[in-house]
Protein backbone atom coordinates (compact mmCIF):
# COMPACT_ATOMS: atom_id res chain seq x y z
CA UNK A 1 0.00 0.00 0.00
CA UNK A 2 1.43 3.20 -1.11
CA UNK A 3 2.03 6.02 1.43
CA UNK A 4 1.01 9.19 -0.45
CA UNK A 5 -1.95 7.79 -2.28
CA UNK A 6 -3.06 6.00 1.00
CA UNK A 7 -3.07 9.61 2.35
CA UNK A 8 -4.94 11.59 0.05
CA UNK A 9 -7.32 9.06 -0.54
CA UNK A 10 -7.92 9.26 3.47
CA UNK A 11 -7.87 13.42 3.33
CA UNK A 12 -10.64 13.26 0.41
CA UNK A 13 -12.64 10.73 2.62
CA UNK A 14 -12.38 12.53 5.81
CA UNK A 15 -13.24 16.15 4.03
CA UNK A 16 -17.43 15.87 4.44
CA UNK A 17 -17.21 14.14 7.75
CA UNK A 18 -14.55 17.73 9.03
CA UNK A 19 -17.11 20.17 7.53
CA UNK A 20 -20.18 18.37 9.33
CA UNK A 21 -18.69 17.93 12.76
CA UNK A 22 -16.72 21.59 12.60
CA UNK A 23 -20.43 22.48 11.91
CA UNK A 24 -21.73 20.61 15.09
CA UNK A 25 -19.42 21.81 16.99
CA UNK A 26 -21.28 25.38 16.46
CA UNK A 27 -24.78 24.49 17.22
CA UNK A 28 -23.78 22.13 20.25
CA UNK A 29 -21.25 25.11 21.50
CA UNK A 30 -24.60 27.10 21.44
CA UNK A 31 -27.01 24.72 23.82
CA UNK A 32 -28.60 22.64 20.30
CA UNK A 33 -27.90 19.37 19.61
CA UNK A 34 -27.65 18.59 15.99
CA UNK A 35 -28.75 15.61 15.15
CA UNK A 36 -30.28 16.69 11.39
CA UNK A 37 -26.79 16.33 10.36
CA UNK A 38 -27.50 13.40 7.99
CA UNK A 39 -30.74 15.27 6.39
CA UNK A 40 -28.62 18.64 5.97
CA UNK A 41 -25.82 16.76 4.27
CA UNK A 42 -28.41 14.85 2.01
CA UNK A 43 -30.23 18.06 1.26
CA UNK A 44 -27.16 19.75 0.31
CA UNK A 45 -26.08 17.03 -1.94
CA UNK A 46 -29.59 17.32 -4.01
CA UNK A 47 -28.94 21.32 -4.41
CA UNK A 48 -25.46 20.87 -5.31
CA UNK A 49 -27.18 17.97 -8.29
CA UNK A 50 -30.31 20.30 -8.76
CA UNK A 51 -27.86 23.50 -9.48
CA UNK A 52 -24.86 21.60 -11.30
CA UNK A 53 -27.10 20.02 -13.89
CA UNK A 54 -29.14 22.97 -14.41
CA UNK A 55 -26.00 25.23 -15.06
CA UNK A 56 -23.33 22.99 -15.60
CA UNK A 57 -21.13 25.34 -12.81
CA UNK A 58 -19.97 23.60 -9.69
CA UNK A 59 -19.90 27.16 -7.83
CA UNK A 60 -23.37 27.31 -8.18
CA UNK A 61 -23.90 23.92 -7.23
CA UNK A 62 -21.92 24.74 -4.20
CA UNK A 63 -24.02 27.85 -3.56
CA UNK A 64 -27.02 26.15 -3.87
CA UNK A 65 -26.28 23.16 -1.19
CA UNK A 66 -24.87 26.31 0.73
CA UNK A 67 -28.49 27.39 0.62
CA UNK A 68 -29.84 24.03 1.39
CA UNK A 69 -28.29 23.31 4.55
CA UNK A 70 -28.76 26.40 5.52
CA UNK A 71 -32.72 26.47 4.80
CA UNK A 72 -32.95 22.53 6.69
CA UNK A 73 -31.00 23.94 9.95
CA UNK A 74 -33.30 26.60 9.83
CA UNK A 75 -36.32 24.45 10.50
CA UNK A 76 -34.61 22.47 13.10
CA UNK A 77 -33.54 26.03 14.47
CA UNK A 78 -37.84 26.74 14.70
CA UNK A 79 -38.32 23.64 16.12
CA UNK A 80 -35.99 23.69 19.07
CA UNK A 81 -35.15 26.62 19.72
CA UNK A 82 -38.73 28.70 18.87
CA UNK A 83 -41.22 25.97 20.45
CA UNK A 84 -38.97 24.46 22.36
CA UNK A 85 -39.08 21.25 21.72
CA UNK A 86 -37.24 17.90 22.09
CA UNK A 87 -33.54 18.23 20.00
CA UNK A 88 -32.95 14.83 19.36
CA UNK A 89 -36.76 14.17 18.30
CA UNK A 90 -36.74 17.05 15.96
CA UNK A 91 -33.09 15.82 14.37
CA UNK A 92 -33.89 12.40 13.91
CA UNK A 93 -37.73 13.97 12.37
CA UNK A 94 -35.48 16.20 9.97
CA UNK A 95 -33.71 13.11 8.98
CA UNK A 96 -36.61 10.93 7.93
CA UNK A 97 -38.15 13.92 6.01
CA UNK A 98 -35.22 14.47 4.29
CA UNK A 99 -34.81 11.17 3.13
CA UNK A 100 -38.31 10.96 1.55
CA UNK A 101 -38.02 14.78 0.52
CA UNK A 102 -35.04 13.73 -1.53
CA UNK A 103 -36.26 10.56 -2.94
CA UNK A 104 -39.40 12.67 -4.24
CA UNK A 105 -37.60 15.26 -5.78
CA UNK A 106 -35.30 12.56 -7.23
CA UNK A 107 -37.77 11.02 -9.06
CA UNK A 108 -39.53 14.03 -9.86
CA UNK A 109 -37.23 15.71 -11.39
CA UNK A 110 -34.80 12.81 -12.99
CA UNK A 111 -37.92 10.51 -13.41
CA UNK A 112 -35.56 8.19 -11.25
CA UNK A 113 -35.71 6.46 -8.17
CA UNK A 114 -32.05 5.98 -7.38
CA UNK A 115 -29.49 8.80 -8.70
CA UNK A 116 -29.52 11.18 -11.09
CA UNK A 117 -27.57 12.05 -14.39
CA UNK A 118 -24.06 13.21 -14.13
CA UNK A 119 -22.90 16.45 -13.01
CA UNK A 120 -19.62 18.87 -13.19
CA UNK A 121 -17.64 18.48 -10.05
CA UNK A 122 -14.72 20.61 -8.53
CA UNK A 123 -12.25 17.67 -9.93
CA UNK A 124 -12.93 19.06 -13.40
CA UNK A 125 -11.88 22.34 -12.23
CA UNK A 126 -8.20 23.22 -13.63
CA UNK A 127 -5.78 22.41 -10.90
CA UNK A 128 -3.41 25.42 -9.61
CA UNK A 129 0.07 25.09 -8.48
CA UNK A 130 -0.24 22.75 -6.03
CA UNK A 131 -1.90 19.92 -8.40
CA UNK A 132 1.99 19.62 -9.32
CA UNK A 133 2.72 17.80 -6.18
CA UNK A 134 3.30 14.15 -6.36
CA UNK A 135 0.43 11.83 -4.98
CA UNK A 136 -1.39 14.98 -2.62
CA UNK A 137 -1.31 17.30 -5.72
CA UNK A 138 -4.39 16.41 -7.37
CA UNK A 139 -6.31 16.60 -3.94
CA UNK A 140 -4.78 19.44 -2.56
CA UNK A 141 -5.37 21.42 -5.61
CA UNK A 142 -9.21 20.71 -5.13
CA UNK A 143 -10.85 24.03 -4.36
CA UNK A 144 -13.08 22.19 -1.83
CA UNK A 145 -10.14 20.50 0.29
CA UNK A 146 -8.43 23.88 0.45
CA UNK A 147 -11.96 25.36 1.61
CA UNK A 148 -12.15 22.98 4.19
CA UNK A 149 -8.64 23.28 5.54
CA UNK A 150 -9.21 27.15 5.77
CA UNK A 151 -12.66 26.94 7.28
CA UNK A 152 -11.53 24.29 10.51
CA UNK A 153 -8.73 27.04 10.84
CA UNK A 154 -11.39 29.77 10.88
CA UNK A 155 -13.78 28.45 12.96
CA UNK A 156 -11.46 27.13 15.88
CA UNK A 157 -10.61 31.19 15.84
CA UNK A 158 -13.80 32.22 15.78
CA UNK A 159 -15.58 29.75 18.53
CA UNK A 160 -12.33 30.16 20.79
CA UNK A 161 -10.87 33.80 20.27
CA UNK A 162 -13.54 36.06 19.16
CA UNK A 163 -16.20 37.90 20.60
CA UNK A 164 -19.47 35.48 18.86
CA UNK A 165 -17.45 32.65 20.18
CA UNK A 166 -17.68 33.71 23.35
CA UNK A 167 -20.89 34.62 23.72
CA UNK A 168 -21.69 31.25 21.74
CA UNK A 169 -20.16 29.42 23.97
CA UNK A 170 -22.45 30.99 26.95
CA UNK A 171 -25.55 30.22 25.35
CA UNK A 172 -24.14 26.36 25.78
CA UNK A 173 -22.62 26.58 29.06
CA UNK A 174 -24.76 29.40 31.30
CA UNK A 175 -27.57 30.67 28.94
CA UNK A 176 -28.89 32.52 32.28
CA UNK A 177 -26.04 34.69 32.47
CA UNK A 178 -25.80 35.69 29.15
CA UNK A 179 -29.44 36.81 29.13
CA UNK A 180 -28.66 38.93 32.36
CA UNK A 181 -25.80 40.30 30.25
CA UNK A 182 -29.00 41.44 27.95
CA UNK A 183 -27.94 38.62 25.49
CA UNK A 184 -30.55 37.06 23.11
CA UNK A 185 -30.10 33.39 24.02
CA UNK A 186 -32.99 32.62 20.85
CA UNK A 187 -30.94 34.58 18.11
CA UNK A 188 -26.99 32.90 19.02
CA UNK A 189 -28.41 29.72 19.60
CA UNK A 190 -30.01 29.88 16.29
CA UNK A 191 -26.54 31.08 14.58
CA UNK A 192 -25.01 28.46 15.87
CA UNK A 193 -27.77 26.27 14.43
CA UNK A 194 -27.52 28.05 11.06
CA UNK A 195 -23.92 28.15 10.85
CA UNK A 196 -23.81 24.00 11.68
CA UNK A 197 -26.19 23.69 8.34
CA UNK A 198 -23.64 26.05 6.02
CA UNK A 199 -21.08 23.77 6.89
CA UNK A 200 -22.87 20.44 6.87
CA UNK A 201 -24.94 22.10 3.03
CA UNK A 202 -21.37 22.07 2.21
CA UNK A 203 -20.03 18.81 3.41
CA UNK A 204 -23.29 17.03 0.78
CA UNK A 205 -22.02 19.12 -1.52
CA UNK A 206 -18.70 17.74 -1.77
CA UNK A 207 -20.13 13.92 -1.65
CA UNK A 208 -22.18 15.11 -4.80
CA UNK A 209 -19.25 16.84 -6.45
CA UNK A 210 -16.76 13.65 -5.57
CA UNK A 211 -19.55 11.57 -7.18
CA UNK A 212 -20.75 13.40 -9.86
CA UNK A 213 -24.24 12.78 -9.20
CA UNK A 214 -27.12 12.43 -6.55
CA UNK A 215 -27.75 8.94 -4.91
CA UNK A 216 -30.69 8.25 -3.14
CA UNK A 217 -29.27 7.52 0.76
CA UNK A 218 -25.93 8.62 -0.13
CA UNK A 219 -24.33 10.22 2.98
CA UNK A 220 -24.80 6.52 4.25
CA UNK A 221 -24.34 8.03 7.79
CA UNK A 222 -21.51 10.34 7.75
CA UNK A 223 -23.60 13.12 9.40
CA UNK A 224 -23.70 10.20 13.05
CA UNK A 225 -19.82 9.52 12.51
CA UNK A 226 -19.75 13.24 12.25
CA UNK A 227 -21.41 13.82 15.71
CA UNK A 228 -19.27 10.93 16.95
CA UNK A 229 -16.38 12.64 15.77
CA UNK A 230 -16.94 16.02 17.37
CA UNK A 231 -17.44 14.45 20.65
CA UNK A 232 -14.14 12.64 20.45
CA UNK A 233 -12.61 16.02 19.20
CA UNK A 234 -14.24 17.42 22.75
CA UNK A 235 -16.23 19.67 20.98
CA UNK A 236 -13.53 21.63 19.14
CA UNK A 237 -13.17 22.59 15.37
CA UNK A 238 -9.44 21.45 15.55
CA UNK A 239 -9.94 18.42 17.44
CA UNK A 240 -13.23 17.23 15.35
CA UNK A 241 -11.25 17.63 12.30
CA UNK A 242 -8.21 15.47 14.03
CA UNK A 243 -10.78 12.33 14.67
CA UNK A 244 -12.75 12.53 11.20
CA UNK A 245 -9.40 12.33 9.63
CA UNK A 246 -8.76 9.20 12.02
CA UNK A 247 -12.21 8.18 10.79
CA UNK A 248 -11.56 8.41 7.24
CA UNK A 249 -7.61 6.91 7.33
CA UNK A 250 -9.80 3.94 8.46
CA UNK A 251 -12.50 4.19 5.45
CA UNK A 252 -9.24 4.15 3.30
CA UNK A 253 -7.74 1.38 4.89
CA UNK A 254 -11.15 -0.48 4.47
CA UNK A 255 -10.93 0.34 0.49
CA UNK A 256 -7.09 -0.40 0.23
CA UNK A 257 -7.59 -4.11 1.45
CA UNK A 258 -10.29 -5.14 -0.05
CA UNK A 259 -9.49 -7.99 -2.43
CA UNK A 260 -7.18 -9.18 0.14
CA UNK A 261 -7.38 -12.03 2.81
CA UNK A 262 -9.46 -10.22 5.15
CA UNK A 263 -13.57 -10.71 4.99
CA UNK A 264 -15.32 -8.74 3.10
CA UNK A 265 -17.91 -8.38 6.27
CA UNK A 266 -14.78 -7.40 8.79
CA UNK A 267 -13.66 -4.64 6.07
CA UNK A 268 -17.22 -3.30 5.52
CA UNK A 269 -17.28 -2.79 9.65
CA UNK A 270 -14.01 -1.23 10.38
CA UNK A 271 -14.97 2.58 9.85
CA UNK A 272 -17.75 2.18 12.61
CA UNK A 273 -15.83 0.26 14.64
CA UNK A 274 -12.65 2.59 14.86
CA UNK A 275 -15.53 5.37 15.57
CA UNK A 276 -16.99 2.95 18.47
CA UNK A 277 -12.90 1.79 19.55
CA UNK A 278 -12.83 5.79 19.92
CA UNK A 279 -15.52 6.98 21.74
CA UNK A 280 -15.46 4.55 24.42
CA UNK A 281 -11.36 5.43 24.37
CA UNK A 282 -12.10 9.20 24.70
CA UNK A 283 -16.28 10.05 25.77
CA UNK A 284 -14.99 9.39 29.50
CA UNK A 285 -12.71 12.80 29.35
CA UNK A 286 -15.23 14.55 27.02
CA UNK A 287 -16.94 16.66 28.74
CA UNK A 288 -20.43 18.56 26.60
CA UNK A 289 -21.11 22.02 27.38
CA UNK A 290 -23.03 22.19 30.52
CA UNK A 291 -26.51 23.07 29.22
CA UNK A 292 -26.33 20.91 25.28
CA UNK A 293 -30.01 20.23 24.91
CA UNK A 294 -31.75 22.11 27.51
CA UNK A 295 -34.25 24.50 25.61
CA UNK A 296 -33.97 27.60 27.13
CA UNK A 297 -37.13 28.91 29.34
CA UNK A 298 -36.28 32.61 29.98
CA UNK A 299 -39.58 32.89 32.50
CA UNK A 300 -37.67 29.33 34.38
CA UNK A 301 -36.16 30.40 37.83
Amino acid sequence: MDGLPFLAAAVRISVPYALAAVGACFSERGGVINIALEGIMLNGALGYTLAAHATGDPWLGLAAALGAGIVTAALHALVTIGFRADQITSGLGINLLSMGLTRFVLRAVFDSSSNSPRVAGFSELPLGPLGDLPGLGPVLATPLVLGAAAAVAAAQWTLFRSVFGLRLRVMGERPEAGATLGLSVPRYRTLGVLVSGAFAGVAGAWLASEQHSFTDGMTGGRGYIALAAMIVGKWSPLGAAAACFLFGAAEALQIALQGSAFPAEVLQMLPYLVTMLALAGFIGRAVAPRAVGVPYDPERP
